[in-house]
């Protein structure tokens, strides 16, 4: 697939810098782009989206995360809204990590922060132990399909949580779905069910990075004894409760995700200086 790209708008910040965003597809994901291009001798963010959506949802946390001058890439995973025709059919979890990783090296050139939300953090975590020279750090917000817990049931949990999201997201997530199709949805939902029932515990318990397991307070979709069980999974996890969010707090409390992502981030540099 040729590589696209599409410019976006320059916004100021509160700091007086101007955020550069882009669009456009690239390394076969069709990609937005924020803060400056990834180097070698920096932080790269990558943000992971949930079953259909796209990486759009994504773009308040985004904005706030490349304030400060860090680069972050937001593709649509392979099959998923403008990279639909990137994949034939749907791609299990595995795939999609792996199609994940194969972008990854092409425009990262070093390990990436690794931010996911929902059924994105089974494609996070799959990356992680698959393709561990990639991440360096993985947070984890809202993992959506706790094991033993039925698809009708999750279903129930999905709606209980939409009337807790703002309008806006839900207009959003609406027109992604559609873009992504229903058989395709309903592809990546079987996947993700078969990937929760079976591998995405055994992945969380191999993931050799540090790991922060984020749940907005509110969210019906995944459950706190759940998350609290995920970050006890991964051998250096965590689990940390976010006040006034339901299921998509990084929508809805940007800045205060980005806190908790920044403060995580920043141990790594006071651990090397402390070596």
């Amino acid at each position: 697939m040729t590589e696209q790209i599409a410019p976006g708008t320059a916004r100021p910040d509160g700091a007086g810098r101007r955020e550069e965003e882009e669009e456009g597809v690239r390394a076969g994901l069709f990609t937005r782009s924020y803060g400056p291009p990834p180097r070698a001798d920096g932080t790269t963010v990558v943000l992971v989206h949930g079953l259909g959506l796209s990486g759009r949802y994504f773009a308040p946390l985004a904005r706030r995360l490349a304030a400060d001058g860090t680069p972050v890439l937001v593709p649509d995973l392979p099959g998923n809204a403008r990279s639909r025709a990137a994949a034939r059919r749907m791609p299990d979890v595995e795939r999609a990590a792996d199609a994940l990783a194969r972008w990854h090296r092409r425009l990262s050139p070093g390990p990436s922060l690794l931010v996911a939300n929902s059924v994105g953090c089974q494609v996070a975590a799959a990356l992680a132990v698959r393709h561990p020279r990639l991440v360096r750090r993985l947070v984890l917000l809202g993992p959506a399909l706790e094991p033993g817990v039925s698809g009708l049931r999750h279903c129930g949990r999905l709606l209980a949580d939409a009337p807790r999201e703002p309008l806006s997201l839900l207009v959003t997530a609406a027109t992604d779905y559609l873009l992504t199709g229903p058989l395709r949805f309903a592809a990546s939902l079987r996947h993700a069910l078969r990937d929760a029932a079976g591998a995405f515990e055994g992945h969380l318990a191999r993931v050799a990075v540090p790991t922060l397991v984020i749940r907005g307070a509110g969210d019906t979709i995944a459950s706190h004894a759940w998350i609290r069980r995920a970050a006890r999974l991964v051998p250096d996890g965590r689990a940390a409760d976010l006040p006034g969010a339901a299921h998509a707090a990084h929508y809805s409390a940007p800045e205060a995700v980005a806190g908790l992502i920044e403060e995580f981030a920043a141990e790594e540099t006071e651990e090397t200086e402390n070596a």
